[in-house]
């Protein structure tokens, strides 16, 4: 057994922290938006100009003006505000923005992540990740700890084409949570287990150089 992508999005949002200004990729982190802890204050930041960002809308609430980043279909929130693209990369430029939870194609040890393209595929532009990983506070990837064709996405170097060096802090799979050493000489921190997962099934998936937390079980 493992989490699933829903599962993975819970985990990930247990590192919400009230008063936070956050953003998420598209993906598995939107659903992050559905599972925000109880008593937990949060403001969802879209890059497209968009600060209060409200759940997905029922099938009679749909407005095809209000959409996040991803083009997807939301709802305001009380206060919610609208700006420019421009202001938007203002406020992730400067700072601003506490986290964003981004998917990713490969994570490596010492936090470089790619996530914008595969050389020979098309692709529409790089999008806002380079600006956000490169401006917020925490970057946390959620993503499937392997490849479709059986390959480690947790890795000592990325292959592909990187969006940012050494800006991840936290890595979220269907296996567990890994610390990244993205300060210090590098290495993945296995910080805890998904339901039914071993750590020998997760040593055999990752290709990063790996420690096992005090306190994380063998099996």
């Amino acid at each position: 057994m493992s989490w699933t992508r829903d599962q993975m999005a819970a985990r990930a949002a247990k590192e919400l922290k009230d008063g936070f200004y956050v953003n998420l990729g598209i993906g598995i982190p939107t659903l992050v938006s559905n599972y925000i802890p109880e008593g937990v204050d949060i403001t969802l930041q879209s890059e497209n100009g968009m600060l209060g960002v409200g759940p997905f809308p029922l099938d009679n609430e749909v407005d095809p003006e209000i959409v996040n980043a991803g083009k997807q279909t939301v709802t305001e929130v009380k206060g919610t505000a609208y700006f420019s693209s421009a202001d938007s990369f203002a406020m992730i430029r400067g700072g601003h923005i506490d986290l964003s939870i981004l998917g990713a194609m490969e994570v490596a040890e010492n936090g470089d992540l790619a996530n914008w393209m595969i050389p020979g595929k098309v692709v529409k532009g790089m999008g806002g990740a380079m600006d956000l990983v490169a401006g917020v506070k925490r970057v946390i990837v959620i993503m499937e700890h392997v490849s479709k064709d059986g390959q480690s996405k947790l890795l000592k170097e990325c292959s592909l084409p990187l969006t940012g060096r050494r800006v991840v802090d936290m890595v979220v799979t269907e296996l567990g949570v890994f610390g990244i050493d993205k300060k210090g000489s590098g290495g993945a921190t296995l910080l805890e287990l998904a339901d039914g997962v071993t750590v020998d099934e997760v040593k055999a998936k990752t290709k990063a150089r790996l420690a096992i937390a005090t306190g994380v079980k063998a099996a």
